[in-house]
């Protein structure tokens, strides 16, 4: 069961959005060591695709890639989440983990307060460093691995 009344205009908006438009993207910003991150709201109800975090870039980048996988997921052709694809970066493969519901409270608190708890899946895209390094790389920067949290377990690895 989700929310369909919000209490304020954020939350407000949330379904509004989600009701016109499928998905919300939440936009939340750098705060101290913590990296900026975006999450989509209303992928599983309104198309049964997982909901889908990234970390460590621009909102406004971060929401251009959410919305390409949410226009597929729309469209009936979503991404194969375990696969990678070079559909989201010119140049660049991104590529999927499952994010343990351990993490969605730290991590995606108004998914959890529209969909009153934990009852969806949730993916990371994991993009690559300009070298097409991955965080989870013994040559990644240090900078890079807090830009980029992996929330779940590494692609082929743990």
């Amino acid at each position: 069961m989700v929310r369909t009344i919000g209490e304020d205009k954020g939350e407000q908006k949330v379904i509004d959005d989600i009701a016109a438009y499928g998905w919300h993207c939440m936009n939340i910003m750098a705060e101290g060591d913590q990296p900026p991150f975006s999450f989509t709201i209303g992928l599983f109800q309104s198309y049964g695709h997982p909901e889908l975090i990234i970390f460590g870039l621009r909102s406004e980048i971060a929401h251009q890639i959410l919305a390409i996988a949410a226009d597929a997921a729309k469209a009936g052709t979503p991404f194969d989440l375990t696969k990678a694809t070079d559909e989201f970066v010119d140049g660049y493969t991104c590529c999927f983990t499952q994010v343990p519901a351990s993490q969605y409270y730290e991590n995606v608190g108004y998914a959890r307060w529209y969909y009153n708890g934990n009852s969806f899946p949730l993916y990371q895209i994991v993009w690559p460093s300009r070298d097409g390094i991955y965080p989870w790389h013994p040559a990644a920067s240090r900078d890079f691995r807090e830009v980029q949290p992996i929330l779940g377990a590494y692609p082929g690895g743990t």
